[in-house]
């Protein structure tokens, strides 16, 4: 006998603002699902998450739980009016029996039930909405966006239990890592449909592709066979004759048929330009520590991050990842230690809170009111990597429909309000790039998108994230940092830090502690000479050199980028080209000796 539904979407429509989010959908849940849900930004994933816990109103269809199936929702803005403390709102609706399950949750989820709502912050508020529908235990959860804010420790706790619990699920997750780990089923909402798949997100993408590789093949045949009949109704002069009128109205059911077919939506159009080269060595940290609070953030921390590196920073949420990356970028001084920071340096800055962007603002007003990006005496126009451009086709190329330009961003979802952060970013020309959690909220696509821009991209890239996926794809070097003031570099990403990281009680072998690297120092500096009278001051003598060099490349840079340059004066453009590459090379040259030098004062000092 078959076992009833948990719950059941009949023939479901919906419609927002004239435009149709679903159209005759229907779905079942049952016992023992574990549901990834999968879409594009705007797409309609967190509606119809809404849908499915009876908070949002169909047009028409039925939306039906199974008998005493409780259908638990956490949304990632949970109202908390009403309750004082994170906890008061965690434990609502429990019994007193029940309320060890919000401190188990809130001990895995690292959330303080203390804490005033007034002064909690989004992703606290996120982890006790999370913690509450773990300790309620309903037959079916819809989870939308859990591993949003939560470190990778957090995550790795929530997966565990997820695992399990014998509670069927829905997840929507940009984290690749958690949603394999986890389901055994994938929905797709793609243009209004629902298709599901019966086997876990691992496999999604090459059951996407099939779908779309034989969409691609029956939309060509049906336009062969337009072409044809189209022939056929122009030259063949029966088609005038009555009894072969209904060839004709068929030909038009054709096209019709051709016409209403959704195009698949297109990747965003995101591109980054590294503009400049900046110097070879761009930031170079010695000995730097910096306590908050009498909480230690970095002890005797030194690192040297060259040009093209992508270091990533990991930790669990507090260590203080952010404000590694503010020393580092010399936006915070340091208790002890010196930073410098290289040649030429052009950074451009993605932050997790989104301060940037102003939610009354619409998103016309955000581009064209940069100031960065304003084109003097053009409303409509924005500067994007020197430039000009319309401001709806910018839009455009970031997914963005052009009814949504003069739209409010308080109304974009969260991967919208990621897209037009990155559109602000990526129009400036950069050669270090700092991300703080870019992957909240994006969709599948834009990640992939976003990690090949970023292997792409020829600057520097500073990356805090607890995306493990995305960080084995984009990490060169890994800062684990965990706590106490201890941060150690690994070569790789996150499965290679994995690899590589010694037991977590085991600080005393560690590479990095404070005796081995003053044992290491002693032995460099058994074996090294001291610099020369002339290479003291060539040393001395280089950075003047590298900067008179870089000015000289920019001014050649900015000759050559006349368009008519060529055209009028061919002799002129040759020289200037000429004398660009000498130069180039030339502070190549330069840069490797300051370097070499700089490195070999170290060892001797």
């Amino acid at each position: 006998m078959a076992r009833a539904p948990l719950l059941q979407l009949n023939d479901v429509s919906l419609t927002f603002g004239g435009n149709p989010v679903f159209d005759g959908l229907s779905a079942s849940l049952q016992s023992g699902d574990r549901l990834a849900l999968v879409g594009r930004n705007g797409s309609g994933k967190s509606t119809l998450m809404k849908v499915m816990a009876g908070l949002v109103e169909t047009d028409k269809g039925d939306v039906v739980a199974g008998p005493g199936v409780r259908v638990g929702y956490m949304e990632q803005e949970p109202d908390m009016a009403g309750f004082l403390t994170l906890g008061d709102y965690a434990s609502s609706g429990l019994e007193p029996g029940e309320l060890y399950r919000v401190e188990r949750a809130g001990e895995g989820l690292k959330f303080d039930p203390d804490r005033p709502v007034e002064t909690a912050s989004g992703g606290e508020k996120r982890r006790a909405a999370l913690a509450k529908l773990m300790a309620e235990a309903p037959e079916l959860m819809l989870l939308d966006e859990p591993t949003n804010h939560l470190d990778i420790e957090a995550i790795r706790w929530l997966e565990g239990e997820l695992k399990a619990t014998r509670t069927a699920f829905v997840l929507i997750s940009h984290d690749r890592a958690f949603l394999r780990e986890l389901t055994r089923a994938t929905l797709w909402i793609d243009r209004g449909k629902v298709l599901r798949n019966e086997q876990g997100f691992e496999h999604f993408e090459a059951w996407r592709d099939k779908l779309w590789d034989d969409e691609d093949q029956a939309r060509h045949k049906l336009d062969r066979k337009i072409k044809a009949e189209a022939r056929w109704a122009v030259e063949g002069i029966s088609a005038r004759r009555k009894r072969n009128q209904g060839r004709v109205r068929a030909l038009a059911e054709l096209r019709e048929e051709r016409s209403s077919q959704i195009r698949r939506q297109g990747t965003a159009g995101m591109a980054l330009s590294s503009g400049s080269v900046s110097g070879k060595k761009v930031i170079e940290a010695v000995g730097i520590s910096k306590a908050y609070d009498g909480k230690q953030i970095l002890t005797d921390f030194d690192i040297t991050v060259q040009r093209g590196d992508r270091i990533a920073f990991v930790g669990p949420n507090g260590v203080g990842k952010t404000t590694a990356i503010k020393l580092l970028m010399k936006l915070e001084e340091p208790d002890a230690g010196t930073v410098k920071l290289g040649t030429n340096l052009e950074a451009a800055i993605f932050d997790q809170a989104r301060a940037q962007l102003d939610p009354e603002m619409s998103l016309w007003d955000s581009l064209t009111g940069d100031p960065d990006m304003r084109v003097s005496g053009k409303a409509d126009q924005i500067m994007v990597r020197g430039m000009p451009r319309h401001v709806v086709g910018y839009l455009k190329e970031f997914l963005f429909e052009e009814g949504q330009a003069r739209g409010p961003v308080k109304a974009l979802s969260g991967g919208e309000k990621a897209r037009l952060l990155l559109a602000k970013l990526m129009a400036r020309e950069s050669n270090l790039l700092v991300l703080d959690e870019p992957t909240n909220d994006l969709d599948v696509e834009s990640l992939d998108l976003l990690q090949e821009i970023l292997d792409d991209y020829d600057g520097t890239v500073l990356l805090v994230s607890h995306d493990r996926d995305f960080l084995d794809r984009v990490a060169s070097l890994t800062v684990a940092m965990e706590g106490d003031g201890k941060a150690t570099v690994y070569a790789g990403g996150w499965s290679d830090y994995q690899a590589q990281k010694p037991d977590s009680d085991d600080w005393e072998n560690r590479p990095n502690t404070k005796a081995s690297r003053a044992k290491e120092k002693q032995e460099k500096a058994k074996a090294k000479p001291k610099l020369s009278f002339t290479e003291e001051h060539r040393l001395k003598e280089l950075p003047s050199v590298m900067e008179r060099l870089t000015a000289e490349i920019g001014k050649l840079e900015e000759l050559l980028a006349q368009p008519d340059l060529f055209t009028k004066e061919p002799v002129k453009f040759k020289k200037a080209t000429e004398a660009l590459v000498e130069r180039q090379t030339a502070l190549a040259k330069a840069e490797e000796e300051w370097l070499t030098l700089e490195e070999k004062a170290e060892q001797a000092g």
